[in-house]
């Protein structure tokens, strides 16, 4: 994609990953003008992030992906762990619940990075937007009224706001000047590559323990939907990692029973150091900070590329609401409190599971993620339960029956939804293209009266009757025109 003639735009998306791939994805589908701008070439090449969570599964579904990365993917492999090049026996790092009618997705699936981004480009592409590969901001100064970029292009583009989406070294962010605090999670680095092993069976997620307890881990992972293997290697501290294919083989071949040369391919490799960090803000004037740019983790508990992905969802409906529909710029500020104590609860997690401190479980895969609480949380019922299992503002819309579909076929798409759940009260008019409205029976997961599941899959407002301020919400939101 050429941007010579590229003057303005509503939003400008640095960086080309999960993150900013999702965040054009929604926008586009909202009508609003964004442009993505990658430094790199193509996308990345590598499997880093290769679990998705259900929560991230009902985004994809949300976006019109899920059949695609279902197909692309498989289940999350079950532990095989080896000792003297013997099998000890199979491990299972987490349960697996059934699904169930208010969750349609509660198991993990597996797929490499490269083929998510893939699958999520190719979407962007039918929804009319594309990525300007080998473009880099040199530059970005920002005003009242948006922000100007310098492209390595040599062209200026004007936007009404940025996003930082350029990874946990975002170039970005410190230019911005927001600082990050965080610890070290581990001080041993860790290789992490992408090999062909023919030799091995790809059943399994083969661990390699140490020789002594508390030495360096090694493990494989097959790749759903290739032929390639994740190996992932712990390495003592103050190592320089050899990324080279010779290197790699001779790593695997000192940890297990396998040859040097039944590596055949490395296809990809790199190295990190377990972090844990959380940027100061996320955001600063115009410009946000999303994904790894706003936090960096241990890989543990496969929560990083989801936390940002949902980054993604929560802001782009925000922006859609503001530049599209007049929604009070304030909203924006919303973003901010909702995530970060999101994405700090997934650091306090992802560090406590690299450290054997907490198990793969409920809490990793994110359906219980919500903004109960906080600004956009509304609740106008009285005498609720006081069980915290009862659904409240700011919870997870769930799942269900309605009509001749499910509340899901309902939700999906850019719209609110107003659920009028076993009750006949009075609705008022609202804009049939920006709220969209149904009344089904009385359904236990909810109880009795009116829900308004915001574009995000949560409950933004929940009262009895219309009269208990849901106008005013939806005004503030964007969402009020009246036909």
């Amino acid at each position: 994609m050429a941007l010579n003639n590229v003057k303005e735009t509503g939003v400008l998306i640095v960086g080309a990953g999960p993150t900013g791939l999702a965040l054009a994805c929604d926008l586009a589908r909202r009508d609003v003008r964004a442009l993505v701008v990658e430094r790199a070439t193509t996308l990345f090449p590598g499997s880093r992030g290769k679990g998705l969570q259900p929560r991230t599964l009902e985004v994809f579904d949300d976006l019109g992906i899920v059949d695609a990365v279902l197909a692309a993917g498989g289940p999350i492999p079950v532990g095989m762990v080896w000792r003297g090049g013997e099998r000890q026996g199979e491990h299972r790092m987490f349960d697996t619940p059934e699904p169930t009618e208010t969750a349609p997705y509660t198991t993990p699936r597996m797929l490499p990075q490269w083929r998510t981004q893939e699958i999520l480009l190719a979407r962007l592409r039918e929804l009319g937007g594309d990525v300007a590969f080998g473009t880099e901001v040199t530059g970005l100064t920002q005003d009242a009224d948006g922000v100007t970029a310098a492209l390595s292009t040599g062209a200026t583009l004007r936007a009404a706001y940025a996003v930082a989406a350029d990874g946990g070294r975002s170039t970005l962010r410190r230019e911005l000047g927001i600082t990050m605090s965080g610890e070290t999670v581990d001080p041993s680095p860790v290789l992490v590559a992408d090999v062909r092993i023919p030799a091995l069976d790809r059943d399994h997620w083969h661990m390699f323990p140490a020789a002594e307890d508390g030495g360096p881990y090694t493990a494989i992972c097959p790749l759903a939907g290739t032929q390639h293997f994740q190996l992932t290697a712990q390495l003592p501290a103050g190592t320089a990692p050899d990324l080279s294919l010779q290197g790699v083989r001779d790593l695997v071949a000192a940890r297990t029973h396998l040859a040097a040369d039944d590596v055949t391919e490395v296809r990809w490799s790199s190295d990190f150091r377990p972090r844990a960090a959380l940027a100061d803000r996320f955001r600063e004037g115009r410009v946000f900070l999303a994904g790894d740019a706003a936090h960096v983790h241990s890989p543990a508990g496969g929560q990083g590329l989801n936390t940002s992905v949902q980054d993604a969802y929560n802001l782009g409906w925000k922006l859609g609401a503001v530049l599209r529909h007049g929604a009070p710029e304030a909203l924006l500020d919303t973003y901010e409190e909702e995530r970060l104590p999101n994405a700090a609860q997934m650091l306090g997690l992802s560090t406590r599971i690299h450290r054997g401190e907490a198990r793969r479980g409920e809490a990793t895969r994110q359906l219980g993620i919500g903004y109960r609480g906080g600004s956009l949380a509304v609740d106008a019922r009285e005498g609720l339960p006081e069980s915290s299992e009862a659904l409240r503002a700011g919870d997870r819309a769930p799942d269900g029956p309605c009509g001749e579909g499910t509340l899901f076929d309902a939700f999906r798409g850019p719209h609110w939804t107003l659920l009028a759940i076993g009750t006949d009260t009075e609705l008022p008019t609202l804009d049939s293209e920006l709220v969209h409205t149904h009344a089904i029976p009385a359904y236990e997961p909810y109880g009795k009266g009116l829900f308004l599941v915001r574009p995000d899959g949560y409950v933004g407002w929940a009262g009895a009757d219309a009269r208990d301020g849901l106008t005013a919400y939806l005004a503030r939101c964007g969402a009020l025109r009246t036909s």
